[in-house]
């Protein structure tokens, strides 16, 4: 009887510590169901929760990739880090083109309500840009910054 009680109080106990340290992260029960809905194979999977959404970071098939919900569970935004060469061949050109005198620090393809958006951060010595666009429509600035110069 002792040892009965006793597998019962280890498996009860185990059950909670696991179930506590789930929820220490604040992400709710709707944010992970729909994230296990949407990438039933994703793997590595890692929280954050910020004030006005979760972002899951994980990997599905060698792709680090985010995912952000807001916070009934609503899927808003998938985004990736990817290489110039992944980028639509007008945008590639455009780059090319436009703007040969900088470099590629940061590049990023994000898809939220039916829209492919593209990010480039995009430097040289004096200044940082960063561009989007929306599809494969041309480039736009979104920012530009001088560098200090010391």
């Amino acid at each position: 009887m002792k040892k009965t009680f006793l597998a019962i109080a280890l498996i009860l106990s185990a059950g909670i510590s696991v179930s506590l340290a789930n929820d220490n992260d604040n992400i709710t029960k709707s944010v992970r169901s729909s994230f296990t809905h949407d990438f039933r194979s994703a793997k590595n999977i890692q929280w954050e929760k910020e004030k006005d959404f979760s972002k899951a970071t994980f990997n599905i098939n060698d792709q680090i990739m985010f995912a952000y919900y807001d916070p009934s569970g609503m899927l808003v935004a998938v985004a990736r880090n990817i290489t110039s060469d992944n980028l639509p061949i007008n945008l590639q050109v455009d780059l090319k083109n436009n703007y040969s005198d900088y470099w590629i620090s940061d590049l990023f393809e994000t898809a939220a309500h039916g829209q492919t958006h593209y990010y480039v951060t995009l430097e040289n010595a004096d200044q940082k840009l960063i561009l989007n666009a929306t599809d494969s429509n041309e480039w736009s600035v979104y920012k530009k910054t001088k560098k200090d110069i010391k």
